[in-house]
């Protein structure tokens, strides 16, 4: 196998696995399921929430970065074979 299709193989996963949102997506509903009994709790509540929401968003910063670079890399790829 070469080094090429295990690239190919790693940047075209099945989608029936796990991804980041799934996960981010468990940890909220853990979260809104804890009910905080102190001022401090709640505190720590909120900055838990407050980081989830800033990892869903470089979450999907990453995902359209990745799919810039997937389109680059095709384009380099079919650049390659009209050579």
């Amino acid at each position: 196998m070469s080094l090429d299709s295990q690239w190919r193989d790693f940047l075209t996963e099945s989608l029936d696995e796990k991804n980041i949102f799934t996960y981010i997506q468990g940890l909220q509903e853990i979260i809104s399921n804890l009910n905080p009994k102190t001022v401090t709790e709640r505190r720590r509540l909120q900055l838990a929430k407050n980081h989830l929401r800033e990892v869903k968003r470089f979450a999907r910063r990453m995902e359209n970065d990745m799919g810039v670079l997937q389109e680059k890399l095709n384009i380099l790829e079919e650049s390659q074979r009209k050579e």
